[in-house]
């Protein structure tokens, strides 16, 4: 059976992305590593040299990882904005909302969108912000 190990962004600036992640949403640094490879081979990458930040949260490994990725020599320029379409649209993360949009709004980042739907248990806070590269980032709020 498959499982998610990870979702990767590539990111064009990792301490900015890194202030957003860690700081502003709470996830911990599990590992910051560079490593060589024939990513051109994998990837169609523009280098064999990249840099990996997994992140997570260390009391719950299982939990899901989001890889900040920076090849060396840069990445093709992607969409950033706009209306959804086909392909790659998110990235959902569980945490506690109002403690998040407030760590971001500290960062000078901007809420998109905000609501609340039913739960079996109560409403359930969302809200989606953009990271530093224009990732569209939805918070779901913790049962």
């Amino acid at each position: 059976m498959a499982r998610i190990h990870h979702s990767a962004v590539i990111v064009s600036d990792p301490e900015a992305s890194l202030r957003f992640y860690r700081d502003g949403l709470g996830m911990d640094v599990l590992m910051d590593r560079r490593f060589d490879g024939d990513w051109p081979a994998l990837f169609r990458a523009r280098s064999g040299r990249l840099r990996s930040i997994f992140l997570g949260d260390a009391t719950h490994p299982s939990g899901g990882i989001v890889e900040l990725v920076q090849f060396d020599g840069g990445a093709a320029p992607g969409r950033a904005s706009g209306p959804p379409a086909e392909g790659f649209f998110l990235l959902s993360l569980s945490v506690d909302v109002d403690a998040a949009l407030e760590r971001l709004a500290g960062l000078g980042v901007p809420v998109e969108g905000r609501t609340a739907v039913p739960g079996p248990d109560g409403p359930v806070a969302m809200a989606t912000v953009r990271d530093p590269d224009g990732v569209l980032i939805e918070l779901i709020g913790l049962a």
